[in-house]
């Protein structure tokens, strides 16, 4: 019988699971479950004997397991992740493939199927910095910024919330002043004046946004997703496209690289979910850093 530990997030998303239906779910499926609240402090103290960990929660929670993890020693023993999606956007559940109900997902954890997880490693803004999800400058920033004020405002279920952020996003990028960028993807230069520059591990960011639609977390390089002020117009077709359910596919300049050099002219930018602001221009480098971390997901030929 398998050991784990279930790391739940009681804040996360719609609610819709508490600590006993989590922890039932997960036994009835022959595994041993210990239970942890990350909200709560030692949730990161991980046992020698434990087979693998569970994550109850959204990207915020994933991220905030994932710095627990790249913490440790090489030395130490590394725990494979699972996922139980409740979060708000499940941006990197959704890139895993992993949907559907808690049961149902929970099954095909015997399948033992590992799909190793890339790290993008943020050198320049002083702290150990790193990204599971994207890094950027320009809209994103802003969105976080605006939504941050109106947080009492966009209503409570996950859908209000998405929708919302939506709405909130074609505002943005209607009025928004590009900026020049200068950019440097493994030696070759694409600098210009642009709306937004995503450095993406992930195929969506932010409400279910895809940007990078080839974008694979665990094939060893990142993709730099150029928005210019040129295609203005093409990406508030795409945002006002997903306000009203549609399913328009839109394809923006991409560039595929390891090594990532920016010096943005603003002083916004975010790192997954946290928004961070500059006192100036700082010139900033990224590397890819391969298979840092590894989910639990169904084999390929049974999704």
């Amino acid at each position: 019988m398998k050991n784990t530990n279930l790391l739940h997030n009681p804040t996360a998303g719609d609610n819709d699971f508490s600590e006993k239906e989590l922890v039932k779910l997960i036994e009835a499926e022959g595994f041993k479950c210990e239970y942890s609240s990350v909200k709560e402090e030692g949730w990161d103290e991980f046992k020698t004997e434990t087979d693998f960990l569970i994550i109850a929660g959204g990207d915020g929670t994933v991220r905030r397991v994932a710095k627990a993890l790249m913490k440790r020693k090489r030395l130490d023993k590394q725990y494979p992740v699972a996922l139980l999606p409740h979060g708000t956007a499940n941006n990197i559940a959704t890139a895993l493939q992993i949907t559907g109900e808690a049961k149902e997902i929970a099954k095909t954890w015997h399948n033992e199927h590992l799909q190793p997880f890339d790290i993008g490693k943020i050198y320049g803004l002083g702290d150990d910095r790193f990204f599971l999800e994207g890094f950027g400058y320009g809209i994103f920033p802003r969105l976080m910024k605006v939504m941050g004020k109106m947080e009492e405002e966009i209503g409570d279920s996950v859908e209000e919330k998405l929708k919302a952020a939506l709405a909130v996003l074609y505002d943005i990028v209607l009025n928004y002043e590009a900026k020049e960028c200068k950019i440097k993807a493994d030696g070759v230069e694409h600098s210009g004046k642009y709306l937004m520059v995503e450095v993406m591990n992930i195929r969506s960011i932010g409400p279910n946004l895809v940007l990078a639609p080839s974008a694979d977390p665990g094939d060893g390089e990142l993709e730099v997703v150029l928005i210019p002020e040129t295609q203005r117009a093409k990406f508030e077709a795409f945002i006002l496209s997903q306000i009203n359910g549609g399913d328009e596919k839109f394809k923006f300049t991409t560039i595929r690289a390891k090594n990532i050099e920016l010096l943005w002219e603003g002083k916004d930018l975010h790192i997954d979910d946290e928004r961070i602001k500059l006192e100036g221009p700082t010139e900033i480098s990224i590397e890819i850093q391969p298979k840092m971390m590894h989910f639990l997901i169904t084999e390929p030929e049974l999704q």
